[in-house]
């Protein structure tokens, strides 16, 4: 049996989830005790006594959040196996779980410019790296589309500071914001205090500010009013993969650990950015006629059909507006609608398939592979979160003084 140290906050879905997938794993194999020990536990006995703890215990691994300055290297010492989880900084004598934060910037930016949006904001902590990768990928994005003069951002708060409502800074820079803004905060603790602010001084959601967030915390997403969109990071399968190395380094299978990159998956649409910021109303028009046909296979022809221009002419301003084709947008949008249904379902993917209008298992593949660059089979297994949110019964420990 595997003893595992879990040293993180499980006071965020996050941490769950990661631990999800270091149980899924598991399950496959030789049984793991996993500890669950709380940040609080280090701070009050600082690193020496955790690993005294972990001494004690017969702890063989240890994934945590550890700070600049740890001696991280007296775990080898002890012939404990160690990883980082990502915080405040990269820990760079240690592999981590760790994650493709440009990658999620980059995937918010699209989000929004698929919308129409023209105003763009970020929001996240000075402190932190991670939330300074975000807004680079965020930035970059719309760099290579023309509008990264529109995007204006706040990175003034500390991480420690987000329960902190007094914000007065960060309520002028949200009252000074454009109307129609698109407001990209580092995580959903940053999206759910941004909402609560814009609350407070009167800006409407989504009409004034539409907000998205990251980590799709159900619980942070569903109190926020109105409820928080989010990308959805795939944790689980980070958590599976972060098991499968310690498994085969401490088996003799491997002689080294390597980074653990949690990736973003989907975009989950709630209140907070159900809205179109497209001026052209023909434009609108026919992305609106999409969004009520995806179950259909749609063609060119059909979209056009719906407004008094040549296809021609609408393919010229949809372009301009979305910054796609009319074909591409079809295709991404009922592919992304399928990819949704199969992580939160057991349905078979043939039924999924005749329901959203695919005309035959091969037209399915091969669009979803252009769009996602796995087939379905390959994106449900890769990415299904076949665990709860919640841990279900392993052994765990909680550490006592």
């Amino acid at each position: 049996m595997i003893r595992l140290i879990l040293l993180t906050d499980f006071t965020e879905s996050y941490s769950y989830k990661l631990f999800a997938g270091i149980q899924a794993y598991a399950q496959e194999h030789d049984r793991w005790a996993v500890c669950r020990m709380p940040p609080s536990y280090k701070s009050q006995h600082g690193l020496d006594g955790v690993l005294q703890w972990a001494k004690a215990w017969g702890a063989d691994a240890i994934i945590g959040r550890f700070d600049p300055g740890d001696r991280v290297e007296c775990f080898r010492e002890a012939g404990i196996l160690a990883m980082a989880q990502d915080y405040k900084v990269p820990i760079p004598s240690l592999s981590a779980v760790t994650g493709d934060y440009r990658g999620t910037g980059e995937m918010a930016a699209e989000y929004f410019v698929q919308k129409g949006f023209t105003s763009f904001a970020f929001i996240g902590y000075r402190d932190v790296f991670w939330s300074q990768e975000r807004y680079y990928g965020f930035k970059s994005y719309l760099e290579r589309v023309g509008l990264s003069s529109q995007l204006t951002d706040y990175r003034e708060t500390s991480i420690d500071e987000v329960w902190d409502f007094r914000q007065e800074d960060l309520i002028r820079f949200l009252e000074g914001l454009p109307p129609e803004t698109a407001i990209f905060a580092c995580d959903d603790n940053e999206g759910i205090r941004v909402s609560e602010l814009c609350s407070v001084s009167s800006i409407s959601i989504p009409q004034d500010v539409a907000i998205l967030g990251v980590d799709d915390d159900q619980t942070i997403c569903g109190l926020a009013d109105p409820p928080l969109s989010s990308i959805a990071l795939d944790i689980v399968q980070g958590g599976y993969e972060a098991a499968t190395q310690i498994d085969h380094y401490l088996s003799g299978r491997s002689d080294h650990l390597e980074d653990v990159v949690v990736r973003p998956i989907r975009i989950t649409e709630r209140t907070s950015s159900n809205i179109l910021s497209i001026r052209d109303r023909e434009v609108a028009k026919a992305i609106r006629f999409i969004h009520d046909h995806a179950t259909q296979p749609l063609s060119v022809m059909d979209v056009v059909a719906q407004v008094p221009l040549s296809r021609r002419h609408l393919e010229v301003r949809f372009k301009r507006a979305t910054r796609q084709t009319i074909q591409k947008y079809i295709m991404k949008y009922r592919v992304d609608k399928l990819a949704h249904l199969l992580l939160t379902g057991d349905r078979p993917i043939t039924e999924l398939s005749d329901e959203m209008g695919f005309v035959s298992p091969k037209n399915l593949s091969r669009q979803f592979r252009s769009v996602l660059g796995v087939s379905p089979q390959e994106y449900r297994r890769i990415h299904r979160c076949t665990t709860a949110d919640s841990p279900t019964n392993h052994p765990t420990n909680t550490p006592h003084p």
